[in-house]
């Protein structure tokens, strides 16, 4: 179960889909609620509800555990699967985002992971994210390039294309900042502090974490502190040159990561 970040949909995944299901895999790729073509309600937009969906998908494809795979925001919601749906989650692995409880104390407290979520911060005002997002302001032209390594020759225009085109769909941009207002409020809300309890639970499945040493959205020594809530089997590795989006960014390192790592504890 592939599951992407933001401002993407599920065709960041579209180097790894083909090889993992050459190498025998059944592989689903989704687009979060709210995102790409999925639909959009007015609610929903919350990390429990988020892996209600993914589990959804996974029984619904006709199996019982499934290896979870995330990058950015979507990896937040795959951190939080082994304790909010751990009968269907036999792994994961995260790309470009600490464990939960890591990123949020970063967030108030380490002073540059503050700077670097000054955009989160300005997505908690009513309506202005949704303008921003708006076409003509280039927003998310603008987040691939801030967020992205030195080596930007991924950002082609059909990649720009195609992640301005999925942005401009009505209701997209509102789904995109609700998953960050309710991410952002958790420390002070009643459903935030119920979350942020669940997933204090030691995580016991098979974990890898990568991280791009160049990324500038999310601090690349977070990675190291996560490993400390993982009791299971765990891998670190730091991808060189990569920034925020590394599927993206290096596919083929990617690859071969994901396909050594599954064929280690969760085999085809």
């Amino acid at each position: 179960m592939l599951v992407h970040g933001f401002p993407e949909f599920w065709w960041a995944w579209r180097e790894q889909i083909p090889a993992l299901a050459a190498a025998g895999y059944r592989v689903a790729a989704v687009d979060l609620r709210g995102f790409g073509a999925s639909d959009k309600p007015p609610s929903g937009y919350d990390a429990p509800t988020a892996c209600d969906d993914l589990a959804a998908v996974i029984r619904s494809l006709g199996a019982s555990r499934a290896a979870v795979v995330g990058h950015g925001l979507g990896a937040w919601f795959t951190w939080s699967m082994p304790a909010l749906r751990s009968e269907v989650t036999g792994a994961i692995a995260t790309f470009s985002m600490p464990h939960p409880l890591v990123f949020q104390r970063a967030a108030w407290r380490h002073p540059l992971q503050w700077r670097a979520n000054t955009y989160i911060r300005a997505m908690q005002t009513p309506f202005a994210p949704e303008r921003q997002l708006s076409p003509r302001r280039h927003a998310v032209a603008r987040r691939l390039r801030d967020w992205s390594g030195p080596d930007r020759s991924w950002i082609t225009d059909e990649v720009l294309t195609r992640y301005e085109q999925s942005m401009q769909v009505p209701f997209v941009a509102t789904a995109a900042t609700e998953y960050y207002r309710w991410l952002y409020r958790t420390r002070v809300t009643l459903p935030g502090w119920r979350y942020l309890a669940s997933v204090r639970a030691p995580i016991e499945v098979p974990t890898l974490l990568v991280h791009g040493a160049d990324d500038p959205a999310v601090l690349p020594a977070l990675a190291a502190e996560s490993h400390g809530h993982v009791r299971g089997p765990v891998q670190v590795v730091t991808v060189p040159g990569a920034g925020h989006f590394v599927p993206e960014e290096a596919p083929a390192a990617t690859t071969e990561l994901l396909l050594g790592w599954l064929s280690a504890y969760h085999p085809a």
